[in-house]
């Protein structure tokens, strides 16, 4: 069984110079939901003088708990981050930090043990019902220190699965940079290890995303990140583009004859919308195929 998580509220939409209104992203929530997707970051509880275009998070999570069935998804940092998270209600809260000494001080400000010890803290202290997922960044490719070695990846990887077995941990190709083959080894030594709990969360800047996904899938990976019209990036990850494309990603499981749950018209429709919001940079390639947009 494939799950989906759709993070163009978030990840899409975070390196956006100019303001995008709350009700425009509170209609790209609306209309992903429609589409069938269940899974979604919808914000993240950061600095706003670090990531302004964060800085209606809870608002857009608001109106995004009253759509049935969505499971909603805030990232958070620290303590700040976590406790409004926790206030405002969120479904799943999302830790995060880098697996590179230099992009975590870069992104967050601090080193990453700092942060390591910090948020497991934090996890101690998460409410009865509230689901966690900890995101690792640059897991494969830092854009100040270049190609992760592997076997840095999955330390860091077993420090955090460690501190709880139910919890999920995404495996994050932060630049896009990560080739399969490197992919495919990470996710096949942790699922081995350490159960299937994983998840993946690629990028598509040098046109490796669905790529990389299916490399994950091989190795046993069964929860994925996209992002409808392949906007995003990260304002501390230089070069980095786009999310993998969801339409581009729901495509390729179909033709595989794997199940989505996703409504494919609708689904192109939101992706239209992500794609269209002022400063944007929107990727993938389906979208742009007239025989695939009607199928």
């Amino acid at each position: 069984m494939i799950e989906l998580s759709e993070v163009s509220p978030r990840d899409g939409l975070q390196p956006i110079a100019q303001w995008v209104p709350t009700e425009t992203k509170i209609a790209l929530v609306r209309a992903l939901h429609a589409a069938g997707l269940r899974r979604m970051e919808v914000g993240s509880f950061v600095s706003p003088k670090a990531i302004p275009q964060m800085a209606d998070t809870a608002d857009v999570l608001r109106a995004a708990l009253e759509l049935p069935g969505l499971e909603c998804t805030v990232l958070v940092p620290n303590r700040r981050g976590f406790d409004a998270a926790v206030q405002a209600g969120a479904h799943r809260i999302g830790f995060f930090m880098s697996v590179t000494e230099s992009h975590n001080r870069a992104n967050l400000n601090r080193g990453r043990m700092d942060s390591y010890a910090e948020l497991a803290a934090l996890l101690r202290e998460v409410p009865k019902g509230t689901k966690v997922r900890w995101n690792l960044s640059c897991a494969f490719h830092c854009p100040f220190e270049g190609v992760v070695p592997e076997a840095d990846a999955l330390d860091m990887v077993e420090r955090v699965q460690a501190l709880d077995p139910e919890m999920e941990v995404s495996i994050c190709d932060t630049t896009g940079n990560a080739a399969p083959d490197q992919v495919k080894r990470v996710f096949a030594h942790a699922i081995e290890s350490w159960g299937t709990r994983f998840a993946f969360h690629g990028h598509d800047t040098y046109g490796l995303g669905v790529a990389n996904n299916l490399a994950a899938y091989a190795a046993g990976c069964r929860v994925f990140d996209a992002g409808s019209g392949g906007i995003g990036g990260c304002p501390y990850a230089p070069g980095a583009t786009g999310n993998t494309a969801m339409e581009d990603l729901v495509w390729t499981f179909r033709r595989m004859g794997l199940e989505t749950g996703v409504d494919w018209p609708r689904l192109v429709a939101a992706a239209d919308l992500a794609a269209a919001i002022p400063g944007a940079l929107p990727g993938g390639r389906v979208r742009g195929v007239p025989a695939a947009r009607g199928a």
